[in-house]
């Protein structure tokens, strides 16, 4: 049932899958016999399916990390069933069979969802209401987030276990059609009219097993400057996550050449050296070849881009396989707003940071715009990367803020405050986006008040199952 709630994701988007096979899995919990081992095959299934991309990375250099391309679906497929396996289980062993325990099972989902964002770094991919992204109950997300969606769907899930299956159907077209329309009716709002700062956002698609090869990477860098430099008029030039293959400390004879091709502010991804350590940066080269502003990320891979307790392993020959220098990045200090000359302020993001919506949060001022850098190239052609722009398009909606991506083989786009994808670059193909920035809306009530009142509402579901048992 797990494989088949995941049909719900990108790039299958058959959102009315998930909510009628956890639908099944949590009545088979809601039984006398548990829940830990119907959950845990369950969410075997679906973080098999919906991230299987996780060995696209190992198979960029077959023959050095092939071999551990299975390993490592089956280890985090594994580990993503145990964050639906234990607490499902705990809250099955604490409430009596029936519906009460579906309550408990399916509100301990919606926490174990939350939690996902934190444990471990955190991993707040495929959750079970990323299924809505690309459907008009998305926009309940402006108000209750990724976890909000997440609530709905495992209501959903656990109304033909709470009212029995045929009088579960009109509470579950009622809850869905009532978002949709809501969802609908903001989507048909007008948004206020773009903002006068063109931008030009530059996907080179240098594919990953050749983009750090010496000749190839000299290929790649001049696709850059020309695509920078075509005709048009332009305020911004926007290249993605590490699109050069020397460090910022080196490029000092190449900046000139840069700064003459972008005709204008150019924001780039490249990777810098402060004393013994590494940073995945975006840096602001101005039109006279200087640097105005750094931004290092800081919110890092594990394992990818650092390894816990990576000095002490360095000296043994252990290092992060996708840092490109030393033995790994360091983090740099957190959530910043970025300047540019003449461009409103933006949150840049690296990659992986925008699939957590907390580091939009708690900034000292709101930014105007959203930018993320990426190389989705490790990622395959699959599903990997259309999961990652499916979540950048919640980040715009949770945060009322447009999202201009730039991807070195895709997708870029630009977002509106909606969440919907005004232009776009297919994966594989390199060239432009000219565009206009959108301009933002005001400041939603989920940048006000986060998670906390879906996790409220998750809390006070357990809490009410579990304590019926009590009475």
């Amino acid at each position: 049932m797990g494989g088949i709630a995941a049909l719900g994701l990108a790039p299958f988007g058959l959102w009315i899958a998930t909510p009628l096979a956890l639908a099944l899995l949590v009545a088979r919990a809601a039984g006398a016999r548990g829940a830990f081992w119907p959950m845990l095959a369950g969410g075997l299934g679906w973080f098999g399916l919906s991230m299987h991309w996780i060995v696209e990375p190992f198979l960029v250099e077959p023959d050095i990390y092939g071999w551990m391309a299975p390993f490592a679906l089956v280890l985090l497929a594994a580990g993503g069933a145990l964050f639906w396996a234990i607490p499902a289980g705990l809250a099955a062993r604490l409430a009596l069979p029936g519906p009460r325990r579906a309550v408990a099972v399916a509100a301990a989902l919606v926490l174990s969802d939350w939690m996902r964002g934190w444990i471990f770094t955190g991993l707040p991919w495929a959750l079970t209401g990323h299924v809505w992204i690309d459907t008009p109950v998305a926009q309940a997300a402006a108000y209750a987030g990724a976890i909000g969606l997440c609530l709905v769907t495992l209501t959903l899930a656990a109304l033909p276990s709470l009212l029995r299956p045929l009088a579960a159907v009109m509470p579950a077209v009622a809850l869905t059609g009532g978002l949709w329309l809501a969802g609908a009716a903001r989507l048909a709002t007008p948004l206020p009219p773009d903002t006068p700062t063109l931008l030009r956002i530059v996907q080179p698609n240098a594919e990953q097993h050749l983009k750090w090869d010496p000749e190839w990477a000299a290929v790649f860098f001049q696709r850059l400057l020309d695509l920078s430099a075509a005709p048009g008029p332009r305020d911004l030039v926007i290249w993605p996550e590490t699109a050069v293959n020397f460090l910022l400390e080196d490029a000092g004879p190449v900046l000139p050449a840069m700064a003459q091709a972008a005709g204008a502010p150019l924001v780039m991804g490249i990777q810098r050296r402060e004393g013994s350590r590494f940073h995945n940066s975006l840096v602001t080269l101005n039109p006279d070849a200087t640097v105005s502003g750094t931004y290092d990320k800081f919110h890092l891979v594990p394992f990818g881009e650092y390894i816990p307790w990576g000095d002490a392993l360095a000296r043994v020959g252990i290092g992060a396989f996708a840092a490109q220098q030393g033995n790994g990045y360091s983090p740099g200090p957190g959530p910043a707003v970025m300047t540019a000359p003449g461009i409103p302020d933006f949150q840049p993001l690296i990659c992986y940071e925008a699939i957590f919506p907390q580091h939009l949060r708690g900034l000292d001022r709101r930014p105007a715009w959203l930018l993320q850098a990426t190389n989705d190239a490790w990622f395959g052609q699959f599903s990997g990367p259309y999961q990652h722009l499916a979540q950048a398009r919640l980040r715009a909606i949770e945060s009322g803020l447009p999202l201009v991506r730039a991807a070195n083989t895709g997708v870029s786009a630009v977002i509106d405050p909606h969440g919907t994808v005004r232009q776009s670059l297919s994966l594989g193909v390199s060239g432009k986006i000219d565009a206009a920035l959108p301009a933002a809306l005001p400041e939603t009530p989920w940048m006000r008040w986060g998670n906390i009142p879906a996790v409220l509402l998750a809390v006070l579901a357990l809490a009410a199952a579990l304590l019926r048992r009590r009475r």
